[in-house]
């Protein structure tokens, strides 16, 4: 996607600038568009065929938003739910030069899911998938910062991005640009800081903060958004407090009441403060930290009829490999993924280790009793199994829904 490598880009780009890479310049030039990640008809058959619901899908035009009852509908007999999305209203907005905002395709087109999944293990930190469809000369949202990194990924069609330094830098997830929708505007009238039409197979990379909007020019625009939603030093001191916080709750004198006719003005908060220092310095939230990463992402798909199948025929020769995206570690004798935990007898604990090294390994090199456990446990799946290369199974909870 990027061509320079990603420790360089780390140090020269990574929160700090906007980067623009082009396809014409890279060393190893290929066909463009990345046509292999999503494309027109990919979007066709997410729109038309899959039974979408609303929180997959956003209208834009002019800089709003349109309601979800402008097109959705129930789907007939047998698939009633009523927010599911209507592709001849949806065509009927898009003809009027309205915005399509496909969301959280890191959850609905495996490409993109695989793609997502092996970007955010490079960085990191997690990552999002949207597609932004939008007709010629038409633009779907006005300018703005997100509170999230973005790589742009142009598609298919161009686009033309004018892009203005943050007004406000590293924004936290609850410091929205609506926030300072003046100082933006403001801004928006300045010089900008990049002013360029990205093409098919054209990158662009922008920090959170960084101003932008964008318009298609003389074709229907697609482009992919990748949405880094970047772990930051306050979250991390959030996280401490938790800590310490959790620790005071088993502090006898800290769960004591004040005296009656209790004043803040008056009351000495050294003590307090200092036994809130004492359980800071001794807070470790490591493994507050680690539940909270895992539970922001999903492992790699699974099949239940393939892994039944897997489970009833295993024999020692079987092939099978850790389970995709399952950010697996032992502590101690618990296995802990992002499928829950196991604890392991001794006996088991090489072989347990063996596997998280390798990632692969033949049921009969862990045992056929552990490799079924790990089966069954959805920890382990066939060596063979590949992805449907599509996935029609959303989540039922909302996609995040940022502009860009």
């Amino acid at each position: 996607m990027l061509q320079i490598p990603l420790a360089e880009f780390g140090e020269k780009y990574w929160a700090t600038k906007a980067l623009l890479t082009r396809a014409r310049d890279a060393t190893t030039p290929g066909p463009a568009g990345f046509h292999d990640l999503f494309s027109a008809a990919a979007v066709d058959e997410l729109v038309s065929r899959r039974g979408l619901r609303a929180p997959f899908l956003r209208v834009a035009k002019n800089g709003a938003t349109l309601p979800d009852t402008a097109f959705t509908r129930p789907a007939g007999v047998g698939a009633s739910i009523a927010d599911q999305l209507d592709d001849t209203a949806l065509w009927r907005h898009f003809a009027d030069g309205a915005t399509l905002v496909l969301q959280a395709l890191h959850r609905t087109w495996q490409p993109v899911a695989d793609f997502s999944s092996a970007l955010a293990e490079d960085l990191g930190h997690p990552v999002q998938a949207n597609a932004y469809i939008t007709p010629p000369q038409n633009r779907g949202f006005d300018d703005h910062y997100d509170v999230h990194d973005v790589f742009v990924m142009q598609i298919e069609g161009s686009k033309r991005w004018i892009i203005h330094e943050p007004v406000h830098r590293d924004p936290l997830r609850d410091q929205p640009w609506s926030d300072r929708a003046d100082e933006v505007a403001r801004a928006a009238e300045t010089e900008p800081a990049i002013d360029t039409v990205l093409e098919p197979g054209d990158v662009l990379y922008l920090p959170r903060g960084w101003l932008h909007a964008a318009q298609a020019q003389g074709e229907v625009s697609i482009h992919l958004t990748l949405g880094i939603h970047v772990w930051t030093r306050y979250a991390l001191a959030e996280q401490l407090l938790q800590d310490a916080l959790s620790a005071l709750r088993d502090d006898p004198e800290m769960r004591s009441t004040l005296p009656l006719g209790f004043d803040p003005a008056t009351t000495d908060l050294g003590p307090i403060r200092d036994r809130l220092v004492a359980a800071l310095g001794t807070a470790d939230p490591a493994a507050a930290v680690q539940r909270t990463r895992r539970g922001q992402a999903r492992p790699g798909p699974l099949g239940p009829l393939a892994q039944l199948a897997a489970t009833n025929a295993l024999t020692p020769d079987a092939q099978l490999r850790l389970r995709p995206a399952l950010d697996a570690g032992l502590d101690g004798n618990r296995l802990r993924s992002r499928v829950g935990w196991l604890d392991f007898p001794e006996p088991d604990l090489a072989a347990v280790r063996t596997l998280l090294n390798r990632t692969t390994a033949t049921a009969g090199e862990l045992g056929l009793p552990l490799a079924e456990r790990l089966l069954r446990a959805g920890v382990l799946v066939p060596a063979g199994a590949t992805p449907a290369q599509t996935d029609s199974a959303p989540d039922a909870g909302r996609p995040a829904a940022a502009p860009a």
